[in-house]
């Protein structure tokens, strides 16, 4: 969502166009992917709901939230409030023209329809709140927020968002992991347990999982193998490891770099 400079010693809070929120493109994606003309071209009512996902905020991470979820066949709809990033999506996404720091907005938008909402304004941080606070106070069950920095995270779970991502960080920290070892793909799921897909260390290959005692010795898990030519398969306690297979295995990050740091 494109910034705007405040003026004035207090926020500002932008008010709502007279005429309802527009939509590009014409029409919007009912429930069952279908376009489906609009009684005022493509306003609030016939957005996607009940299964839908409102992202808003179509900067290039909300944008590739909602982009994806379309190719995925799901129903979304995208907020901007900038008219440049509007036209830049029309007839790509289901989106409306709103500004979303106004609740009157999200009422009209039909926002508290939605099961999920994606706040993509990050770098606003006033907006990334005020949109957050609305939100929650709409009632929406699962709302996702992007943060800049780990006191802008902390702002937007205390205020009452259910999960808040640091692409930026997050990012930094499975590169630091990839270019440090033997990893060629790193994810933490929560908490701290972690999944990564590696190259099996010289002790794993030639031997079964129960011959080599993974778990026993390190406290990780082999999850799967992927051999040369060969589908990814599920590990079980028979499978043998190769020297050039790939593994996914999972367990603590602590661990799982102990693990991979062995020749």
């Amino acid at each position: 969502m494109a910034e705007h400079p405040r003026t004035g010693p207090g926020p500002r809070t932008p008010s709502l166009p007279a005429a309802a929120p527009r939509a590009a493109a014409g029409s919007l994606r009912g429930a069952a992917g279908s376009p489906r003309p609009s009684a005022a071209r493509g306003t609030a009512k016939d957005a996607p709901k009940d299964a839908g996902v409102l992202v808003i905020g179509l900067g290039r991470f909300g944008s590739s939230i909602a982009a994806t979820l379309d190719r995925l066949g799901q129903d979304v709809l995208g907020v901007e409030r900038s008219p440049e990033l509007v036209a830049q999506w029309a007839g790509r996404i289901p989106l409306v023209e709103a500004d979303a720091v106004n609740p009157e907005a999200l009422e009209q938008l039909g926002a508290r329809d939605f099961p999920v909402a994606v706040v993509g304004v990050g770098s606003y941080l006033e907006a990334s709140v005020l949109i957050t606070a609305n939100l929650v106070d709409i009632g929406v069950p699962q709302i996702w927020a992007k943060a800049i920095s780990a006191e802008h995270a902390r702002i937007l779970q205390r205020i009452g968002a259910h999960h808040v991502v640091l692409p930026e960080a997050d990012a930094g920290a499975r590169v630091a992991h990839l270019v440090s070892g033997k990893m060629l793909d790193y994810i933490e799921v929560e908490d701290g347990f972690t999944v990564v897909k590696m190259s099996p260390p010289k002790e794993a290959q030639g031997f079964t999982l129960t011959q080599s005692k993974l778990r026993e010795r390190y406290g990780v898990t082999v999850i799967g193998v992927k051999s040369p030519g060969v589908e990814f398969q599920y590990a079980t306690p028979e499978t043998r490891i190769s020297a050039n297979d790939i593994i996914i295995v999972g367990g603590h990050a602590e661990l799982l770099e102990r693990f991979a740091a062995r020749p």
